[in-house]
């Protein structure tokens, strides 16, 4: 198949007509320059999808839970790292099977508890497939990480017919995603070998999100049960 230097140039094919290429490399090469585009346009149309889920709780609840939303398209560089360290060949059809993150979103919640609302309303819906669920809130990997995972197929209609793009989703709170970005940077300032100590604090920091989430969550709780015992027949939000 092609090296990485081949697949890493500019990705115009006007630049590779000099190389003696067949129909069906032209053909993998091609797709595998509209790639970032198809999965741009599945990212947009999911997060149409969210922010109106978002308008939906606030014209229900009052208030959406969802305080940002971020997205990110894998630079071609990671792509072709991950299949080489997978040890698989360079080919765009393990790009689209074998690679789920290519493309990813990020959504932060005020609340543990929202996450699993989202989840259980996306379960729900027909136009997207949830094809894979990590839970690292209920199961915390080792070093403390929490988070929600899911891969979703997003369909888009293109010419040559529905076309289902596959997207990481990564739901967490605002404490969970201040924690795995620091971890995050120190685990690269470090070049990937954080000293045993750090690591044994990042852990304890860990916990102390995790103490935060549930102080917050009993609050919420307080603070929604008075409200509707002030107002019991406008209750907007549950605790």
């Amino acid at each position: 198949m092609y090296g990485k230097d081949t697949l890493l140039g500019q990705l115009n094919l006007k630049e590779l007509y000099h190389l003696e290429f067949g129909d069906n490399e032209l053909r993998r090469l091609e797709e595998w320059r509209k790639l970032p585009t198809l999965y741009q346009l599945a990212l947009d149309e999911l997060k149409n999808k969210i922010k109106l889920i978002q308008t939906e709780w606030k014209i229900h609840n009052g208030y959406s839970p969802i305080e940002h939303i971020k997205t990110r398209i894998k630079e071609p560089k990671s792509i072709l790292d991950k299949l080489e360290r997978k040890g698989l060949e360079m080919t765009v059809d393990n790009m689209v099977n074998k690679i789920h993150d290519i493309a990813g979103m990020r959504i932060v919640f005020s609340f543990v508890k929202d996450i699993y609302s989202l989840l259980d309303h996306l379960r729900k819906r027909e136009d997207l497939t949830i094809l894979e669920i990590k839970d690292y809130i209920e199961n915390p990997k080792p070093n403390g990480y929490q988070s929600l995972h899911l891969i979703v197929a997003v369909p888009l209609t293109l010419f040559e017919g529905q076309r289902w793009m596959k997207i990481e989703i990564q739901m967490r709170t605002l404490a969970m995603d201040f924690w795995a970005s620091m971890e995050h940077i120190l685990f690269y300032k470090f070049e990937k070998q954080v000293p045993p100590h750090i690591v044994k604090e990042l852990t304890e920091a860990a916990l102390a999100a995790d103490a935060l989430d549930k102080k917050m969550h009993g609050l919420r709780k307080e603070i929604m049960g008075s409200l509707e015992g002030n107002n019991p027949g406008n209750s907007i939000v549950s605790p």
